[in-house]
């Protein structure tokens, strides 16, 4: 069955094993997308779409409204955002080396990535995804919202090999991974982290390759990279792409952009996949202030801007990590994982015993969050010790200098 809205194409898919329409839920190949307003016409007077044509009623005066979005009032919120926003893609697919805005698909967020990826590949309450622990956790909270069964496969989580690499702690166990779907059939999806949530490790990309070219697994590998910019343009599966029908590569305006706030995610695909999830989404997803902003974040002067605060943001990473190993001796233990995103992951270890301690981190979590002394911030980091292979860690990330300054005064104190 052919895929709405796709041309037909005389290109054999590679790799050969792999058919998009065996992967796609029969119903999903079969749904016709809801046409909204905007895809007929965008221009005139527009009295197709039911919108008010009065405006809004917001008061420029408006307490609510902090003065940096004062701007906002005046950008046609009474009229629908542009369904597609081609330029918005373009801009990314420019950015990331891909053809066309037709390798790109927009989300309120990774997370809505995530789960509608899920919605068009996976059968609920039948068909099964894998993951990695330890991972992003959306990935087994959206699969129970779909009543999707999940997979485990742990990373490597010994350090005999070092940390991170391609062998190090938190690598991909590619054998492991081989092994789980040549049994298992059902497994639909694979999803990776990288550079990995918490574990700041990105995966190589043989490793990546090695699950493309697996001919026992037809599904899909969905890499997601919202930190890949702190790990460098040559560790993202994006090149992949041109060659592999059977991966997705998600990223995000939230990390690097520092643009969280107004949650715009991104799948990076080949455009079988891309025009799946086009047809499948919620109509005028992503909001007009949101394309607003992102259009501005993808001018050449902002990407300038994001890369100089990428390398500040590095140095601060390294010196924080320098400055944390000085205080081995109050018990926190060297950096684990690859450090190859904008935060560490630093095991609290027993002072007696030097083994990685969960309750006394919990203790140094909640006292770094709920007290201070004079002239003290708190300061909130994350809890990570209940994941595997990160017993009695927190995840540090990387703040301004004086955050970073008062977070070590803080660990002197309460350790």
């Amino acid at each position: 069955m052919p895929i709405l809205g796709l041309k037909p194409s005389s290109e054999p898919t590679k790799p050969a094993h792999f058919d998009i329409e065996k992967v796609i839920r029969p119903n999903i190949l079969s749904l016709h997308p809801y046409r909204c307003a905007r895809d007929d016409y965008q221009d005139g007077i527009l009295l197709d779409a039911n919108e008010n044509a009065l405006g809004h009623s917001i008061e420029s005066s408006s307490s609510q409204i902090p003065p940096e979005l004062q701007g906002t009032l005046g950008a046609h919120l009474n009229r629908y955002p542009d369904p597609s926003h081609d330029e918005i893609k373009l801009r990314i697919a420019t950015l990331r080396g891909l053809p066309s805005e037709k390798h790109v698909f927009l989300g309120v967020g990774s997370d809505e990535v995530i789960d509608l990826i899920m919605r068009v590949c996976v059968a609920p309450a039948r068909e099964k995804i894998l993951i990695t622990p330890p991972t992003y956790g959306m990935y087994p909270v959206c699969a129970q919202v779909n009543d999707i069964d999940v997979v485990r496969c742990h990373l490597n989580l010994s350090g005999s090999e070092g940390e991170g690499g391609a062998k190090g702690r938190f690598s991909l166990d590619v054998d492991a991974i081989k092994q789980v779907v040549s049994k298992d059939p059902l497994i639909k999806l694979v999803f990776l982290c990288s550079p990995g949530n918490p574990t700041g490790t990105t995966i190589a990309l043989d490793a990546i390759r090695a699950l493309l070219d697996y001919e026992p697994f037809k599904g899909i590998v969905v890499v997601d990279e919202a930190y890949i910019d702190f790990a460098g343009k040559e560790a993202s599966a994006v090149s992949l792409i041109k060659d592999y029908a059977n991966l997705c590569v998600m990223q995000t305006l939230s990390k690097s952009f520092g643009l969280a706030a107004i949650r715009l995610g991104v799948a990076l695909a080949q455009p079988p996949l891309i025009q799946v999830l086009s047809n499948a989404k919620a109509p005028y997803n992503i909001s007009a202030p949101t394309a607003q902003l992102a259009l501005a974040a993808l001018e050449p002067a902002a990407l300038q801007g994001m890369r100089d605060k990428i390398r500040t943001l590095l140095a601060s990473r390294d010196k924080l990590k320098a400055s944390l190993e000085k205080l081995a001796h109050l018990g926190v233990g060297e950096s684990i994982g690859g450090n190859d995103a904008n935060f560490l992951l630093i095991p609290i270890l027993d002072p007696k015993t030097g083994v990685p301690d969960n309750t006394r981190s919990v203790r140094v979590y909640k006292t770094l969050a709920e007290e201070k002394g004079k002239d003290e911030s708190c300061v909130v980091v994350r809890y990570r010790g209940g994941e595997p292979g990160c017993e009695g860690c927190l995840r540090i990330t990387v703040g301004t200098e004086e955050e970073n300054v008062m977070l070590l005064k803080r660990l002197v104190r309460v350790l």
